[in-house]
C-alpha cells in the first residue's frame, strides 16, 4: 500500500462526499423536457422485432424512420449525436426489406435470417469505434473533421449480420474521462436529470439508450466505460471477457501493447438485457464458441458472492457507496435466494491494493497517443503538460482536463516507485487466479458498480477514487455486466455489476435476464403515452 496514494485519495473521498452533498442541494434536478415515447417499436426488443421483421409484420424502413425520429426528438437536449448517417440508413432499410420480401417461403425467410440474424435492425455506435465515412475525431478539437477510414472490427461484424448503423455517438476526449464533456462537443447530458452526466467514455450511447432512442449501441470499456454510462442512464451494459472482442478500428489503440486487447473491450449497451446473449456472440464474431452459450446453466446451481464495499484502511479511503445501490443488491439477493440460489459475502481484504494495482495497469499501457501531440512516440515536455492542465482548468485550453490528469499520472508512473511495480504486477496475477477459482464455472459476484448515481458535471475527478471497482475486472479480464435496479428517491437510475470468471459471460447475461424479469429493468425517464397502432403492419 503506498501511503502517498492512499493519502491523495482519503483527501478525495472526502472532498467528493461533501461535493456532491452540496451540488444535490445547489442544483435543482432539471426534468426531461424531450416527449415521451409514443411508439410501441420503441418498446420492443431486438428479438422481438427480428420476428416481426421475418413475419412480414413490420418492415425495416418502417423500423427504422421510428428510432430516426425518437433521436431527433431527444437529442437537442441530451447533445449526444456527433454525426448520423440517416439517408444511407433509410436505403440500407429499404435493401433489407427487398430481401426479405424475395424470401416468400417461409423456408426461405428462416434461412435469410440464420444468416443475417440481426437484418434490418438500426443501431447506434460509439465515435471511437469507427463507422466509415462518419466522425472519428472522438473528442478532440485537434482531430475535428476526421472520418473513420473503415468500419471497426465490430462494427463490421454487427452489418455483417444485417444490422444498419444510424449514427455515432458522443465520447470524452480520446475516451479519456467517465464525464462525456469536451472542448469540441460540449456536454452530453443525462437522459434523467439534463443537469447531470451521462457518464463515459461511453456517454453518449447511455444517453440514447436510456431514453428509448437506439435499439442498442455498441460502446467500448477500459475503465468501466460501458459499466459507468449503464449505470448513471438506466440501462444494461456488458464488458466482454477480456481479448474476446477485437479492439481493432478503436481509437486510440496500440500498435506495441500486449495488454491493451484484454484491458479494452467492445460490447453492447441496450435496455434488453434479453438482447445481449445474440449481440455479444456476433460481436464475437470467431471467439463466439468460447462462450458456450448452448449450454445453459441451471439457476439453482448458481452461486452468488457479494460485497458492499472495502473493509479496514481499504474502506477509509474509498468514498462510501450510497445508501440506494446497496439497497439494489439486497433486493437481488433476496428475489433469486428465493429462486433457491445460495449467498454468501465476500471479505474484500484480497483487494486491500487495489489503488496501487489499477494505477500500475494503466501507467504499463504503451503506444497510446498523447491528446497533446496526437502522436504515441512523442509525448509533450512536462511543462507544457502542467501548463497545458492549468490552462484546461480555468477554461482557456483546447483539452479537457480530465485527459489531461490522466496523462500527466501516466508521465508521473502514477506516484508509485518503479522498484515496486513489478510487487503489483504479480499481486494482479494471484488474485486472477484466486477470483477464478473462487468462481469457477457456476460463481458470480456482485458489486457496486459506482458509489453513486449520476454525478453533476465537471466532479469527475473529485469521484475518480471510486472508478478502481470497474477498471480491476478490466486489468484482470473478467467479465461484467450492470444491471439497473430502478430509480433512486431523486429519480436517478441505480444498480449494480455482475462479474464472473473468464469466459462465463453468459452467466452475468442469465442473472441480468432473471432480474430484468423481476424487476423489469429499464425505467423509462418520462412516461410512455403509447397511441393505438394506426396500420395492422405494426399490430404483433
Amino acid at each position: 500500500m503506498e501511503i502517498i496514494i492512499r493519502f491523495f485519495g482519503l483527501i478525495l473521498s472526502y472532498l467528493a462526499l461533501l461535493l456532491n452533498r452540496i451540488l444535490e442541494y445547489v442544483i435543482c434536478r432539471e426534468q426531461p423536457d424531450y416527449p415521451p415515447i409514443r411508439h410501441p417499436l420503441l418498446l420492443k426488443s431486438v428479438l422481438e422485432l427480428v420476428t416481426a421483421l421475418r413475419r412480414g409484420q413490420l418492415t425495416s424502413q418502417q423500423l427504422v424512420e421510428v428510432y430516426i425520429e425518437r433521436v431527433r426528438e431527444v437529442n437537442p437536449s441530451l447533445n449526444a449525436v456527433i454525426e448520423d448517417r440517416f439517408e444511407e440508413a433509410l436505403l440500407e432499410a429499404k435493401h433489407a426489406d427487398s430481401l426479405i420480401a424475395e424470401a416468400s417461403l417461409d423456408y426461405d425467410r428462416v434461412a435469410l435470417f440464420t444468416r443475417y440474424p440481426l437484418l434490418g435492425i438500426p443501431f447506434s455506435v460509439k465515435e471511437s469505434c469507427g463507422v466509415k465515412g462518419l466522425s472519428y475525431a472522438v473528442g478532440s478539437v485537434l482531430r475535428k473533421g476526421m472520418k473513420a477510414p473503415r468500419d471497426g472490427d465490430v462494427v463490421e461484424l454487427v452489418r455483417a449480420a444485417g444490422a444498419i448503423p444510424l449514427l455515432v455517438s458522443a465520447t470524452p476526449e480520446f475516451c479519456m474521462s467517465f464525464e462525456t464533456n469536451t472542448v469540441a462537443n460540449g456536454r452530453c447530458r443525462n437522459p434523467y436529470d439534463l443537469t447531470r452526466t451521462s457518464g463515459g467514455s461511453s456517454g453518449g450511447e447511455g444517453a440514447l439508450n436510456g431514453a428509448g432512442a437506439s435499439l442498442f449501441g455498441i460502446g467500448s470499456d477500459i475503465a468501466g466505460s460501458i459499466r459507468l454510462p449503464a449505470m448513471f442512464c438506466g440501462v444494461f451494459g456488458h464488458k466482454p471477457t477480456g481479448g474476446l472482442t477485437s479492439i481493432k478500428g478503436h481509437f486510440p489503440y496500440s500498435l506495441v501493447d500486449e495488454n491493451l486487447p484484454n484491458y479494452l473491450q467492445l460490447g453492447p449497451i441496450t435496455r434488453f438485457a434479453r438482447d445481449m446473449p445474440l449481440l455479444l456472440e456476433i460481436m464475437a464474431g470467431d471467439n463466439k464458441h468460447k462462450l458456450k452459450m448452448n449450454e445453459p446453466v441451471p439457476l439453482n446451481e448458481l452461486k452468488i458472492y457479494y460485497s458492499y464495499g472495502y473493509p479496514g484502511l481499504n474502506g477509509l479511503t474509498h468514498p462510501y457507496v450510497a445508501d440506494d445501490i446497496k439497497l439494489t443488491i439486497v433486493r437481488a439477493l433476496t428475489c433469486l435466494g428465493k429462486a433457491g440460489i445460495e449467498s454468501t459475502q465476500l471479505d474484500l481484504s484480497f483487494l486491500d491494493n487495489i489503488f496501487e494495482l489499477v494505477i500500475v495497469a494503466l501507467v504499463d499501457l504503451k503506444g497510446l497517443p498523447s491528446i497533446i501531440t496526437q502522436q504515441a512516440g512523442r509525448p509533450p515536455n512536462m511543462r507544457l503538460l502542467v501548463l497545458e492542465m492549468f490552462n484546461s482548468i480555468i477554461g482557456h485550453s483546447l483539452f479537457t482536463k480530465e485527459a489531461l490528469f490522466l496523462e500527466l499520472m501516466q508521465r508521473l508512473n502514477g506516484m508509485i516507485s518503479t522498484n515496486k511495480m513489478q510487487q503489483y504486477r504479480d499481486e494482479v496475477a494471484r488474485i486472477k487466479t484466486h477470483l477464478t477459482e473462487l468462481l469457477g464455472d457456476r460463481g458470480v459476484l456482485f458489486l457496486p458498480t459506482f458509489h453513486s448515481t449520476a454525478l453533476n458535471f465537471h466532479t469527475s475527478l473529485f469521484n475518480i477514487t471510486g472508478i478502481d471497482s470497474l477498471l480491476l475486472f478490466n486489468v484482470l479480464g473478467f467479465p461484467a455486466t450492470h444491471i439497473p435496479m430502478g430509480l433512486s428517491l431523486a429519480g436517478t437510475p441505480v444498480g449494480f455489476q455482475v462479474i464472473a470468471a473468464p469466459y462465463q459471460d453468459k452467466l452475468c447475461l442469465q442473472i441480468a435476464a432473471e432480474l430484468e424479469a423481476a424487476f423489469l429493468g429499464w425505467t423509462p425517464p418520462v412516461l410512455h403515452q403509447i397511441a393505438a397502432p394506426e396500420t395492422p403492419v405494426l399490430n404483433f
